[in-house]
């Protein structure tokens, strides 16, 4: 459960949801319902219309129009007098949250969450918005206002609603197949550099990140300015990728303490965060880091990878071995209150000596940078300065501070903790077994590829019969049939854990979730993915899922994994879709480059003809080919292996057939649109050819 405590009391339907978030608002006066067919025949029969309010457990702004609102007796009132009530986790029915955020956009407003919209008892919207305030402040009308004005307007002008509800209807239409009917086209390596430079000079040259505040990471749109850089586009968009990862490395949006991201900054600098953790944030920021590694290793790289993975197996794996979907900003009422210090709060619990670096070391000042006098932690005075300024040597202070961190989380451990969304996300799962797939190999961790293993195995035991996937795992119980985003994330998932710990069996399984999912979900006509499994019967509006945001779109994870398939079984066919596909996409990707990173990162991966390397020979043998490869950052190579001796899966067959060890020694097959060079027997020439300008650069 999220930190957000609501008053006790009796509990609404509400309180027999598994969800943490729709828990959250059990003792709510509101008579609330869960998303279903109860609530959508009681708005028909009554003719009522539907207040749809959707957030997610974590969220501050969620958090605080419960209380200020949802918890009030007197709202609560107007609410049940002239609404049907109905509460969405949007992690999960994201494509509920999709589509009616397209109403506060059509609006001309930002979306966000909480997000506030009214439906006729058909579905269809005729007003919308995110978080409204008890009173008319901010610019926004009050919502016990409002709330009286559509109520008045249902019941008096309700022709006009209705005509409101048809034009937001064949709005919502058109934005969710926007940009399908633009011209197909087949995507170049030039294309890739476009888009690369395009986001480069989007990027603040200070802080680095994306544009001012609020200042969110985006890890993907990072990664493909990485992949522009290694085809050529030139140094200063690996720059901006480093500026940025070593900023937010030293900021305040990275927990000083315990690791792992915070979901973004308030301000353009990454001080101070809104302080949910989310897993998709540091699944994907982990990736990203490993392939800095690769890039240049540095220690902060590093020292943020080791970190991540300790504070996700720490706070947020569940016992099974699974990840949870997110942890709050909150604790004990007040955002934040678990991560900031006072300086009279680390003089207590450290030494004179200690206290005096690390209050230099992290800006802790009485002012503070955060509310009540409080301060985010950041790396403001580096180990190497602090050295200097007070004539230490660097060793000294490091050990010091080291010792410091350990006792300050040791105190910060006491406090209450923030609370935790307990779901089992498939797809978010999915993004976990990658980032730490990658790190595995990069880092040498296979304790690391192991406890991807695990979270794999937990969820292709418990969400996926092999023909439906689930989206969610709570309380024992596997719910919600999976979208889009969990089929391709996990698929994705799963083939990185292929290359991590070569087990044949995570291959298997993402080309079975493949498979299904191009059932369930290609548009043929449209040569595009929907977001929903087709036939979903309580949507308005049939959903494709696009666009690129906080989380990458299932159709760019699923095109990323359909790619590395054909790397990696020699299957033509797994192309076929991609190449449709990311035609069928170009335009928006040239155009729209901000919206389509982690698509950008598919398509790139498709220019390179789904490059792929064979390991052949025995384990020992291999060895040094393996890791030498782990090291090069050559992100559009697959890699699989074939042990000398050991039984071939039907899968592999046709991929491995003739790729035999070399005079004795492990060999390595690379190959390039299902044409392979020589094999090389040396780890160094290896090591060299993957680092070569790839076509096009």
């Amino acid at each position: 459960m999220a930190a957000h405590t609501p008053p006790s009391g009796p509990t609404n339907r509400l309180g027999q949801e598994p969800s943490p978030y729709l828990r959250q608002h059990a003792h709510n006066p509101v008579d609330w319902y869960p998303w279903g067919d109860e609530a959508l025949a009681r708005a028909r029969a009554e003719n009522k219309p539907i207040l749809l309010s959707v957030g997610y457990s974590a969220c501050h702004w969620c958090h605080v129009m419960a209380h200020e609102s949802f918890e009030s007796p007197d709202i609560a009132r107007l609410m049940n007098e002239g609404f049907i009530n109905i509460k969405v986790d949007r992690e999960e029915r994201p494509d509920l949250d999709q589509i009616y955020q397209g109403v506060v956009q059509l609006m001309g407003q930002g979306g966000g969450w909480p997000l506030t919209v009214f439906l006729t008892p058909d579905l269809k919207p005729f007003y919308g918005g995110t978080y409204f305030p008890p009173q008319d402040r901010y610019g926004r009308p009050g919502f016990p206002r409002l709330l009286a004005s559509l109520r008045d307007a249902w019941v008096n002008k309700q022709d006009e609603i209705q005509k409101q509800a048809r034009l937001f209807e064949e709005g919502l239409g058109e934005l969710a197949a926007y940009g399908l009917d633009a011209a197909a086209g087949a995507v170049s390596a030039g294309d890739v550099v476009a888009m690369g430079k395009y986001m480069a000079q989007q990027v603040d040259p200070v802080h680095g990140g994306f544009g001012g505040a609020p200042k969110f990471p985006n890890p993907m749109n990072l990664a493909l300015m990485l992949r522009a850089w290694r085809r050529g586009a030139g140094a200063a968009l690996k720059d901006g990728v480093f500026r940025t990862l070593e900023r937010m490395a030293l900021g305040g949006i990275y927990d000083q303490l315990g690791g792992g991201f915070h979901r973004y900054s308030v301000d353009e600098r990454w001080l101070v965060p809104h302080f949910e953790k989310m897993l998709y944030d540091n699944a994907q920021l982990l990736h990203l880091y490993a392939q800095a590694q690769q890039v240049e290793p540095r220690p902060l790289w590093r020292k943020v990878v080791e970190e991540t993975v300790e504070y996700v197996r720490r706070e947020m794996t569940d016992a099974g071995g699974a990840f949870y979907a997110a942890q709050d900003a909150d604790s004990e009422g007040e955002e934040g209150k678990f991560f900031v210090w006072r300086p009279e709060q680390l003089q207590a619990a450290l030494p004179e000596s200690q206290s005096e670096l690390v209050l230099r070391h992290f800006r802790v000042t009485p002012p503070g940078n955060f509310e009540h006098g409080a301060t985010v932690l950041e790396v403001a005075v580096p180990s190497e300065e602090l050295a200097k300024q007070c004539g230490l040597s660097l060793e000294h202070v490091e050990r010091e501070l080291a010792t410091a961190r350990q006792t300050l989380f040791d105190a910060r451990e006491q406090r209450v903790k923030p609370g935790r969304d307990d779901k089992i996300l498939a797809g978010w799962n999915g993004l976990m077994i990658r980032g730490l797939a990658l790190a595995s190999r990069v880092f040498e961790r296979p304790d690391w590829a192991r406890q991807a293993a695990t979270a794999a195995d937990f969820v292709l035991a418990k969400l996926w019969d092999g023909t439906r996937l689930a989206r969610s795992y709570q309380d024992g119980q596997a719910r919600i049939d999976g979208f889009l985003e969990d089929y391709g994330d996990l698929a994705s998932g799963l083939t990185a854990l292929y290359q991590a710990t070569f087990d044949a069996k995570y291959l298997e399984a993402a080309d079975a979730l493949v498979r299904r999912a191009v059932e369930l979900f290609w548009d043929a006509e449209k040569a595009a993915y929907l977001t929903a499994p087709r036939g979903q019967k309580d949507l308005v509006v049939a959903t494709y899922g696009l666009f690129d945001n906080a989380f990458p779109s299932g159709a760019s994870t699923l095109t990323e994994a359909q790619v590395e398939l054909a790397a990696l079984t020699g299957d033509k066919r797994h192309l076929e879709l991609p190449e449709k596909y990311v035609a069928r996409m170009r335009d928006g990707l040239v155009k729209n480059a901000m919206g389509y990173g982690y698509l950008g990162l598919a398509a790139d991966a498709l220019v390179d003809g789904a490059a792929g390397v064979t390991f052949s020979g025995t384990r020992e043998a291999v060895a040094p080919l393996v890791g030498s490869a782990n090291r090069v950052y050559a992100p559009t190579f697959s890699f699989g292996w074939k042990e000398a001796g050991a039984p071939v899966p039907a899968l592999l067959q046709e991929i491995f057939e003739g790729r035999e060890p070399v005079g004795g020694k492990g060999a390595a097959y690379l190959c390039r649109g299902f044409v392979c060079e020589r094999p090389l027997t040396d780890a160094e020439a290896l090591a060299q050819r993957l680092a070569a300008p790839p076509a096009g650069a």
